[in-house]
């Protein structure tokens, strides 16, 4: 019934989603804070999650998962280095979700994605 490659709500083919996101996440891990829908919020908190679990673990392997999914190589440096021994003794919940409302154009939930400190 829809166009050919299009899956699910977004209306975007998986190769471009799967863009979008990492987009998201090198910008979330390098800002420590981006605005975004809530829908790609939700969406990017997993996969941002995962990546400073990686950190976390160190070693060869896990730096070239996450160099897999972080487009910016001084970002997965920023991982493993910095936020790494930041969130050391925290089991998870790297990240906290702000709602601030509705966006002017067409009324999406907007909401604040960043590091907890």
């Amino acid at each position: 019934m829809g166009r050919k490659g299009v899956e699910g709500k977004t209306g975007k083919t998986p190769d471009y989603r799967r863009a979008m996101y990492r987009n998201l996440v090198t910008d979330l891990l390098g800002y420590e804070k981006i605005i975004t829908t809530e829908a790609k919020a939700k969406q990017v908190r997993g996969m941002a999650e995962k990546m400073i679990t990686l950190g976390k673990e160190g070693g060869l392997h896990s730096r070239r998962q996450a160099l897999s999914l972080i487009f910016d190589k001084k970002v997965t440096d920023k991982v493993f280095d910095e936020l790494a021994q930041r969130y050391a003794g925290r089991p998870g919940g790297y990240t906290r979700i702000t709602k601030l409302g509705p966006r002017v154009g067409d009324g999406a939930a907007m909401v604040q994605l960043e590091l907890v400190k």
